[in-house]
């Protein structure tokens, strides 16, 4: 007790002791001074940090020349010279750029695309035996001025898909830009470290989250693992659709991105694009359609009639948007494309930059993770894409594809098979132990059963030579169809009948299927576990 007297003695003593130094000094200043001193430290951190990424060399030229830019006018002259460089770096091939086509034939083209492409090819610079390196690529994009050909069907392959998806819309803002990508995955990645760096440079956010439906593609995870995103999943309505309201909820001052799909890989259904659009405005965070499978349907459906909800930039909200030519785009495997609302959003995705002042730190400056080389030794290098060297041979694909069918091939392509996935849900719909997941909007169909094990009803459609997509929560197949599918949809319907027949009559795993493992995986609480299980599969496979 004595012990505990003599402390709290102790504490009275300091307490008065403090109270007397303090008293000298008005309150304001008691209550400015801790809140100054924690931004102060935090300026000083900011700048270490800029230090010590960049080496104090270049943090001091480029902190002189954004000073320099803050001086009126200046910034606006550096702007012009900096365009005079490269409007004269483009000299040769600008007057060409302005004939440079931005939509589709109306008529394909048929064969007449091969003639055409070796015009095209006499036209390009004669770099046999003559330029560094192609022995290697024989056409690479990254050799612009070598192999025009290449660059001109990649703008032309960007400007025709942007077309398509809502660039001539007013409410677009006439700046839609993009680049060919490798595929679908590459091209969510560019979106999300576009959105990233965007967002770093807009509001500071140096810890990002984004949020995403428990529908989205898996290529989310990969980005935020990659670019050290937090991922935030959120449930899926009753529809199966993304849940606004649980997204809205989930959005903090950490968030830079929120994700849509037009429509979903699982069940083919289009997320409500237009309320997450609003949602992306009013919090000023970006959004992302993923647009892989249904960008070479959609916009020909609703031509056709269907009644196919907004989902591109015809969306205000919108700030990129992923899409694959080699999916219904007939294109060559490795063909996709990323679209921006903007230049100003690309350019963080290929350039780097000192970011303006956050007003709430100040001097708060970061700079971002680049595809821009301008200290290498073997030259000046500029990627707007994960890949540095890509096979021109795909771009002249897609290409050649896109001009091929035209408008009305693919409207055709399109009529055909909607009207087989219409045919395949009324076929499920007529077989009583199955059900849809949904309401598909697309060429998608998704089902599952109350009564039956749908894997091994899977098994059994395997056995018969069909190869469907096993899902989870809830478990079910899917079938994306395509035209091969066309010819064949009532053989589909006669073995899944008689597949869901078999399962029916003889319940049990079939001898070497795979339900057991799907349903175990589904079951199995500890979800390290089965990472574990698919890891191992995946280090054993090659």
């Amino acid at each position: 007790m004595a012990k505990f007297s003599q402390f709290s003695s102790l504490l009275n003593q300091l307490r008065a002791s403090s109270n007397s130094l303090l008293s000298e000094y008005e309150p304001i200043v008691l209550v400015i001074a801790p809140i100054l001193s924690l931004l102060i430290a935090r300026i000083i951190h900011s700048l270490l940090l800029i230090v010590y990424e960049n080496g104090l060399k270049a943090s001091l030229i480029a902190s002189f020349m954004y000073a320099i830019k803050l001086v009126p006018g200046v910034n606006k002259y550096l702007d012009a010279e900096k365009q005079k460089v490269v409007d004269k770096m483009q000299s040769s091939n600008k007057s060409k750029r302005d004939s440079w086509r931005s939509e589709l034939p109306t008529n394909g083209l048929g064969a007449e695309v091969i003639q055409l492409m070796k015009e095209d090819k006499k036209n390009d610079v004669a770099w046999q035996g003559k330029c560094s390196g192609t022995v290697f690529a024989h056409t690479n994009p990254l050799h612009m001025d070598v192999f025009q050909s290449i660059a001109r069907y990649e703008s032309e392959v960007v400007a025709m898909t942007a077309t398509l998806l809502g660039s001539k819309a007013k409410v677009s803002g006439g700046q839609i830009c993009g680049n060919m990508t490798s595929g679908g995955t590459e091209s969510i990645l560019l979106a999300v470290k576009s959105s990233r760096d965007y967002m770093r440079a807009k509001k500071g956010i140096t810890n990002p989250e984004m949020i995403i439906p428990v529908s989205a593609h898996s290529a989310y995870d990969k980005a935020a693992q990659y670019f050290k995103i937090k991922l935030r999943r959120v449930p899926v309505d009753n529809k199966f659709q993304a849940d606004v309201k649980a997204i809205r909820r989930c959005i903090n001052k950490n968030t830079i991105m929120i994700v849509g799909s037009a429509p979903g890989f699982p069940h083919g259904i289009i997320d409500p694009i237009e309320e997450l659009g609003q949602i992306a405005m009013n919090c000023g965070v970006c959004l992302h359609v993923d647009l892989c499978l249904g960008g070479f349907v959609l916009p020909f459906a609703h031509k056709l009639g269907y009644p196919i909800p907004p989902f591109d930039f015809s969306v205000s909200g919108v700030t990129s948007i992923s899409i694959d030519v080699h999916k219904y785009g007939l294109a060559p495997k490795g063909t996709s494309i990323v679209l921006y609302r903007n230049h100003e959003i690309r350019k963080v995705t290929i350039a780097s930059f000192w970011l303006q002042l956050n007003p709430i730190s100040f001097f708060f400056l970061f700079c971002t993770f680049c595809l821009i080389v301008t200290e290498w030794s073997g030259g000046l290098y500029v990627s707007p894409t994960i890949a540095g060297s890509r096979p021109g041979g795909l771009i002249a694909g897609a290409w050649a594809a896109m001009m091929t069918l035209g408008e009305k091939g693919y409207l055709e392509n399109t009529r055909q098979i909607m009207e087989v996935s219409k045919k395949i849900q009324e076929g499920i719909n007529g077989i009583p132990e199955l059900f849809i997941v949904g309401k598909p909007d697309m060429t998608i169909v998704a089902f599952g059963s109350n009564v039956l094990d749908i894997f091994e009803v899977n098994d059994m459609m395997s056995s018969k030579g069909w190869h469907l997509n096993a899902l989870q929560r809830p478990n079910s197949l899917h079938i994306c169809v395509t035209l091969q599918h066309v010819s064949v949809v009532d053989d589909f319907l006669k073995d899944l009948q008689e597949s869901v027949q078999t399962v029916k009559a003889n319940p049990g795993p079939v001898s070497g299927g795979l339900a057991p493992i799907y349903g175990a995986a589904g079951r199995m609480p500890d979800r390290v576990m089965v990472q574990e299980l698919l890891v191992n599969f995946m280090d054993s496979s090659c």
